[in-house]
């Protein structure tokens, strides 16, 4: 069943001498519900721009982005924020938590906003925030903890709402080995559990826990491979093979 539906997406800036760039060019796939799917790409490749549109922090040009069959670029601008809190949940490079906030009241922002009550709130904070490993630290301040346990706090405030798609850009690129290595377990955790999980990244590591990765260059999807049966070492390997078949094309495709 699909969760989620891209179909001819398009992305088109215009500059202020009304200079063109196509950011996204004729985007379709589709997510099923349960699936962990990694984005991949250079800089500039769009997949940032994708990723801000299925987040509704961007429109389209043109082309339908549906979750669960809802049409998502008919939401109204004054309803978006309370769609995006009801749906999705976000984990950035850069944590994005309230530094005068602790911990826990950054992760209950999201149901203070939706009105949960207090008795509710913490069911669901606390035996998620012992999975993630983070219970010990709730009353401590950002920049009390690590960047790792701030990662992990960001993931705990994603999954406090049961949004139905988690949106991760980069969610690795400000950690250190171990912590990267405890964030992808947790991602991995939480996907067992049937969260869908949508995650641009540029580290092979990283795409390697997933089910499913697409390779966006220049506004399209070009290619995309499958996990299936292998472990993460062999999709590893396969990624990092891909990557350097499509790098060795783009340079026969320059010296034609």
């Amino acid at each position: 069943m699909n969760l989620l539906e891209v179909k001819n997406l398009k992305k088109v800036y215009t500059s202020l001498g009304m200079n063109k760039t196509e950011a996204l060019k004729d985007i379709n796939f589709s997510v099923e519900k349960g699936e962990f799917i990694a984005i991949m790409g250079e800089s500039g490749s769009g997949k940032t721009t994708l990723l801000n549109i299925l987040a509704s922090l961007d429109k389209a040009s043109s082309g339908e982005v549906y979750l669960e069959s809802k049409l998502i670029n008919n939401i109204k601008d004054k309803d978006l924020a309370s769609f995006r809190r009801d749906n999705l949940g976000f984990v950035f490079q850069e944590f994005n938590l309230l530094d005068t906030f602790n911990l826990k009241d950054n992760i209950l922002l999201p149901l203070v906003l939706a009105n949960n009550n207090y008795k509710d709130m913490n069911a669901k904070l606390n035996p998620l925030a012992r999975k993630l490993g983070i219970f010990e630290l709730l009353g401590k301040y950002p920049y009390e903890v690590s960047g790792g346990q701030k990662q992990r706090a960001a993931v705990c405030r994603a999954l406090i709402n049961d949004p139905k798609l988690v949106l991760a850009d980069e969610p690795t690129g400000a950690l250190d080995s171990k912590s990267t290595d405890e964030l992808l377990k947790a991602f991995l955790d939480i996907n067992k559990m049937g969260q869908t999980i949508l995650m641009v990244t540029h580290s092979v590591k990283a795409a390697s826990i997933a089910s499913r990765v697409l390779f966006i260059k220049d506004g399209k999807i070009f290619h995309e491979i499958y996990k299936g049966n292998d472990t993460n070492s062999e999709f590893y390997e396969k990624i990092s093979n891909t990557l350097t078949l499509l790098v060795l094309k783009e340079k026969e495709n320059e010296n034609l």
